[in-house]
């Protein structure tokens, strides 16, 4: 019997991590016929399945005045507890809504009670699950405990309570080996490990018309080397080594493309960026304002392509993170068969490498012998065409959808009896 499935989050809007591993996780329900319903204070998803709630954005001004007065200070003022109850009181109850509207059997609630980044949601999401008992999923992505913002704060109490609750009614599912290690160990809770995929059955399209221009409207020419970074522009991403790489394979033709912007961490680490090119004589383009969730035209009347419109026409993948929760880009990378280079992050290390793949990795630093991997796969077709299929092989072995469809399998039977998915 097909279930009708409640996902719950901040956002279901754009392209970050909670956004796109939900669509795939409903699509997986889709095919075996389940349906979905999305409640957030942001969605893109169809009106006629959504509950839009403004207060459950971690951008509304409510919980903005709320976060400003809980993190980094150590005692609590009592109108600021009075409010965050008022909210989370209120958030309860369209949570009650959102139930009798869609008439759902499940919950699956992705990442609002991992990460605080509205308190209040949080809570009302615990008290919710206890008052109802609805069975449910809650998929964490990334702990407040693995950042450092949250380490001084004035809720130990409500962080004791719902991030993450515990329930007989709510299982729960980490993307990584550390996180299930730390949930174990720092609340004593059990979960599932299902680390995040991509189509691997399906392979992507060649490049259609709209996206042949790529290269030629950022201002490549057809000699040029793309190497793209297909992250935002934060510290933790590592671009000073991809443009130590580029400085030094030696030649004018590699060209580093960034796609992203700098996001909500401040424009320096850009700046900074700029400098060491400068220096190093290496040509970085910065295309964010060409990049956008849909494909669509800007005020000047050009085309704004998707970053996966971009992954075809790249040449290496550069994903030298410093730190990631799993790494979408490198899937998305092999997915495209496009060679990456990737540093060696600790859940890398721990989760993906032991899997076989044919990387070049560099371990914090760049090494001469990890560049010379690296221009051996951009200067030699045969290697490199036997270097991405071995590896394709391996991310539709262990990162496919089939992973998914038997985790979702194996989750829904044991918090429903249901047998069929």
């Amino acid at each position: 019997m097909p279930e009708r499935i409640g996902f719950i989050s901040t956002r279901f809007a754009g392209l970050d991590g909670v956004s796109l591993e939900s669509a795939k996780w409903a699509q997986v329900l889709w095919d075996h016929e389940h349906i979905s319903f999305w409640y957030a204070g942001r969605l893109d998803r169809s009106p006629d399945v959504c509950h839009c709630v403004p207060e459950a954005y971690f951008g509304h001004p409510e919980v903005v005045w709320i976060n400003d007065r809980i993190w980094g200070r150590s005692q609590r003022d009592p109108l600021v507890s009075q409010r965050l109850r008022d909210l989370s009181g209120y958030l309860k109850e369209t949570l009650y809504e959102f139930v009798r509207r869609f008439d759902l059997s499940v919950l699956v609630i992705q990442n609002a009670v991992t990460i605080p980044m509205n308190l209040p949601l949080g809570i009302a999401i615990a008290e919710f699950i206890n008052e109802t008992q609805i069975p449910s999923i809650a998929h964490h992505h990334d702990f407040y405990w693995e950042r450092q913002r949250f380490m001084v704060n004035a809720v130990h109490d409500y962080l004791d309570l719902a991030f993450p609750p515990r329930h007989p009614a709510l299982q729960h599912v980490v993307i990584n080996g550390a996180a299930q290690e730390d949930l174990s160990w720092r609340r004593g809770i059990s979960s599932l490990l299902i680390p995040n995929v991509l189509d691997f059955e399906n392979p992507p399209p060649p490049p259609d018309d709209y996206a042949a221009d790529v290269r030629r409207e950022i201002g490549l020419s057809d000699d040029d080397v793309m190497i793209l970074q297909p992250t935002r522009i934060v510290p933790r991403k590592g671009i000073e080594h991809a443009i130590k790489l580029i400085e030094m394979l030696g030649d004018p033709k590699y060209k580093l493309v960034i796609s992203h912007e700098a996001g909500d961490e401040g424009f320096e680490y850009h700046a900074i960026l700029t400098e060491l090119a400068a220096a190093a004589g290496v040509d970085i383009r910065f295309i964010a304002t060409r990049i956008g969730e849909v494909r669509q035209l800007d005020s000047e009347g050009r085309k704004i392509y998707t970053l996966w419109d971009l992954y075809p026409h790249a040449d290496l993948i550069s994903y030298p993170s410093l730190y990631e929760g799993f790494g979408n880009a490198f899937l998305e990378a092999l997915y495209f068969r496009v060679p990456v280079l990737i540093n060696r992050y600790a859940i890398f290390a721990r989760d993906i490498e032991p899997r076989g793949f044919r990387l070049p990795v560099m371990d914090q630093f760049l090494t001469r012998k990890v560049v010379e991997e690296v221009r051996h796969l951009l200067e030699d077709p045969e290697y490199r065409e036997e270097v991405i299929e071995h590896n394709y092989a391996m991310a539709r072995r262990y990162y496919s959808y089939a992973v998914l469809r038997r985790s979702m399998r194996t989750l829904i039977t044991n918090i429903t009896g249901l047998e069929d998915l």
